[in-house]
């Protein structure tokens, strides 16, 4: 993905078959993308205002019309026991739709995701790669694709 305009799109492709129950992990340097893709995704589910990146809040929250998104950043938690003391487990059920960038900072508190994003930088763009961990992840990795050819 070359530019910021094409990480815009992949997060408006998975937009396709998000909803409430799923969770989505983002991975990536800082500065990679991974705030941009929330951005797009939000955007092409209808949110109309600012999307910033929940670095010193943990926790952004998104009612939308048909979800209840969730957009965390991890990035400044120390260890797995933030994860513990944080009360954000509670979070993570099936009237939310749960977007983690830095999971690895909670280690392996947290379940495996529906699906996982990885970017990286890759001569002047930026590389996504996408893996689905359950039945309704790789069904919502089929209509982000779907949507990703059809754009």
């Amino acid at each position: 993905m070359p530019a910021e305009a094409d990480t815009l799109r992949l997060g408006e492709a998975l937009a396709a078959g998000a909803g409430n129950g799923l969770v989505l992990h983002l991975h990536g340097e800082l500065g990679s993308g991974k705030t941009t893709v929330v951005r797009g995704l939000l955007h092409a589910l209808g949110h109309a205002g600012r999307v910033k990146s929940p670095s010193y809040t943990l926790v952004e929250p998104y009612s939308l019309s048909r979800l209840n998104l969730y957009h965390f950043d991890f990035y400044r938690f120390n260890d797995q026991a933030e994860w513990l003391s944080s009360g954000f487990r509670e979070y993570f059920n099936a009237e939310s739709l749960c977007v983690v960038e830095w999971p690895e900072r909670a280690g392996d508190l947290l379940a495996p995701p529906d699906l996982d994003l990885s970017l990286s930088y890759q001569d002047a763009g930026r590389a996504a790669a996408l893996e689905a961990h359950s039945p309704p992840g790789e069904a919502w990795l089929a209509a982000a694709l779907r949507r990703w050819r059809s754009c």
